[in-house]
């Protein structure tokens, strides 16, 4: 019987998915002999087939800004949908509970820019990218005059990546009829978004084969 592993690492379409509906990444560096994190909103850019970079901005006082100008290697940890799956769910109640879950994980190096067109294009393209769905979405130009003085409390960066990690467990090793209980009761309990994004990851699961 095909065994199937718990997870897999996710095609560059679902990475892409993922980080464009789950903008916010924690950004993990060193400072010296301990480790400094921020929660970000990043936007990722693929300028070619092989090369991926995160947009993003860090306010100027936050003390990460000086750690990764000595030391501009760092992680950048997005998590999407996820949720926990327990065993009455199942067909099968005497498997232990689990946590379907989707992340990704990037190794980048981070560039600052100090040009307040580079800071502006950033805030701009993320107030798009989180604006876009909206019926009447703002816009910086909103603020009026004082966009410039808010603006020079934050600095732009690109963060090249250098590898990516990405894992997308969301019930690949099921049985069938396990599968089509947990989604059931992830839709009967307000978790839709996990149901659809199990349905869309494993489309046609065949029983037979998830045994």
């Amino acid at each position: 019987m095909k065994k199937y592993p718990p997870y897999r690492p996710g095609s560059r379409d679902e990475i892409d998915r993922l980080v464009a509906e789950y903008p916010l990444a924690q950004v993990v560096s060193s400072n010296g002999d301990h480790f400094v994190a921020t929660l970000l909103p990043l936007l990722l850019e693929r300028p070619t087939r092989d090369e991926a970079l995160l947009l993003g901005h860090f306010d100027r006082t936050n003390p990460q800004v000086e750690a990764l100008r000595r030391q501009s290697r760092a992680l950048a940890l997005f998590t999407g949908v996820q949720g926990y799956v327990s065993p009455t769910w199942r067909q099968t109640p005497r498997m232990a509970p689990t946590w379907n879950y989707a992340t990704v994980r990037f190794e980048v190096e981070v560039a600052f820019d100090e040009d307040q067109d580079a800071t502006r294009e950033a805030l701009e393209r993320l107030v798009e990218h989180m604006e876009g769905v909206r019926r009447q979405p703002w816009s910086i130009a909103d603020m009026g005059e004082r966009y410039a003085a808010q603006a020079r409390g934050v600095i732009a960066f690109r963060a090249r990546v250098l590898a990516t990690d990405a894992k997308f467990k969301l019930g690949q090793n099921e049985r069938s009829d396990n599968f089509a209980g947990i989604v059931d009761e992830l839709w009967k309990t307000d978790q839709e978004e996990l149901a659809m994004a199990m349905t869309r990851a494993c489309p046609g699961v065949d029983p037979g084969d998830r045994q």
